[in-house]
């Protein structure tokens, strides 16, 4: 849903389209209330439990009086242990001077960009697209242009596409992968091409990595892994998604150092700090014993994936591919003859499952929706029939 301009509305707020799943998840609560069964498949957020050292070391903290403010840039036992992490799972070192934790992910988008984007200034990001960025984009003055991420090529972009919509005005390119809504994931050789555009038109990479460890065939590629970047590139990630902490609200950014002392300041003017015991807590994250909750969670996601993917794919006027990361699906449903808000909206009204439209992720989602398979194989298997019973009476 995006904001009308009122007369006593900032004009920053035209345009602007807020996370449509909380919506969708507000009329299904709703449905709810009057006794209807809706199988929720629109929210997403890993329906697993935190892993057990997080929790009891959040508890643990708590009773020690960790109540109180963090330092602006977050306590070093976390900085250090975000530098730890990234440093072994990347061959390059990462200064833990330059990790950044903020309350969610989300915040260090926004405060990247509006620390670093100027109006006028353009910035190239993939469609269809996490509402944030062009969020972000348009709240800080400047021209969100989108790539269209082809279906042809598993939601991946064209890098001659990329290459074409740089201006002399663009300043920033941002890139999501494993990627929501699609599932899709860029390869080294993407990742790589963008390095090279970015370093000829000396431009910087956002690079938002927050589903980089939920992957199903071989592990993500990350901009970490691309040779002579670090002095460009942003990097973005935050525990929610991997570590089934959305609730924490603890992200972080991996900032070059010329850039610090901006992101530092607008965390120290907005948000002050993030909670002192949840980041301590969230230390724990990097122990064996998270590592395998972690295991299991992707394990158990694989298999919802398959079964939801290959349910879809036999219901006639749908076709789905085959996600390579995150836990989302994003099937055509063009044959179907009604537009992607149609069908989600009669989805949730008449057949009680809870999606989003593909345009709940900008225009270049029609004709898709987006499905969240963060659910019980037995509730997926439920939404299955009741897609395949509500797409026959079409």
């Amino acid at each position: 849903m995006r904001t009308e301009l009122k007369t006593n509305i900032a004009k920053r707020m035209l345009g602007v389209q807020g996370e449509a799943a909380f919506e969708t998840l507000a009329r299904a609560n709703e449905l709810e209330r009057q006794g209807r069964h809706i199988i929720h498949l629109e929210i997403g957020e890993p329906d697993f439990d935190t892993p057990a050292p997080i929790v009891a070391a959040g508890i643990d903290w708590l009773k020690k009086g960790k109540t109180h403010y963090a330092p602006v840039a977050g306590v070093p036992e976390l900085r250090e242990a975000v530098a730890a992490r990234l440093s072994q799972l990347h061959d390059v070192t990462v200064d833990p001077s330059c990790v950044l934790i903020s309350p969610g992910a989300k915040l260090m988008i926004f405060a990247v960009i509006h620390s670093i984007v100027d109006p006028g200034d353009e910035v190239i990001y993939p469609a269809p697209v996490y509402p944030a960025y062009e969020a972000a984009v348009l709240m800080a003055g400047a021209t969100p242009v989108p790539i269209v991420l082809e279906e042809s090529k598993e939601f991946r972009f064209s890098l001659d596409t990329l290459a074409a919509s740089i201006t002399p005005r663009t300043r920033m390119i941002v890139i999501n992968t494993p990627q929501n809504p699609t599932g899709g994931v860029l390869t080294i050789e993407d990742l790589k091409g963008i390095g090279e555009l970015a370093r000829k038109h000396d431009l910087l990479i956002l690079s938002d990595e927050i589903y980089s460890e939920i992957y199903y065939d071989i592990p993500s590629a990350s901009m970490l892994d691309v040779p002579d970047i670090m002095d460009r590139l942003i990097l973005v990630s935050g525990f929610s998604k991997t570590y089934a902490m959305t609730g924490w609200r603890i992200g972080y950014g991996v900032i070059p150092s010329d850039l610090l002392p901006a992101v530092n300041l607008f965390m120290n003017s907005s948000v002050s700090s993030t909670s002192t015991f949840c980041q301590l807590a969230a230390v724990e994250a990097f122990t064996e014993e998270s590592a395998q909750a972690v295991q299991r969670m992707v394990e158990e996601f694989r298999k919802r994936r398959d079964v939801f993917v290959d349910g879809l794919n036999s219901i006639p006027g749908i076709r789905c591919l085959r996600p390579h990361g995150a836990f989302y699906l994003f099937p055509n449903i063009s044959a179907l003859g009604r537009t992607s808000k149609e069908i989600a909206d009669r989805l949730l009204t008449e057949a009680g499952v809870a999606a989003l439209p593909g345009t709940a992720f900008g225009k270049h989602g029609e004709g898709y929706l987006r499905f969240s398979f963060a659910n019980s194989l037995n509730n997926i298997e439920a939404a299955l029939e009741r897609i395949r019973t509500f797409t026959s009476q079409l």
